[in-house]
């Protein structure tokens, strides 16, 4: 059985996986912090709690977010 390519997009930039995978498992792949950001697929938040269980599909659209303080 072949693998196929999802393409996906994450924070403007266009991805193609190889493989299947998690929420959790995409944001390691990338190198990115697990603490302090909050994630959206096609501009609504996916919570945390479902990191390990969503598996990302072809065509999503994914912003990382990081939490700025200020005021």
């Amino acid at each position: 059985m072949t693998q196929v390519a999802i393409g996906i997009t994450v924070n403007g930039e266009d991805h193609l996986l190889t493989e299947d995978m998690t929420m959790r498992r995409l944001l390691e792949f990338l190198g990115l912090p697990e603490k302090g950001i909050a994630v959206a697929v096609d501009g609504a938040v996916l919570p945390r709690s479902t990191w390990n269980t969503t598996a990302v599909e072809k065509g999503w659209n994914v912003d990382v977010l990081t939490a700025v303080q200020g005021g």
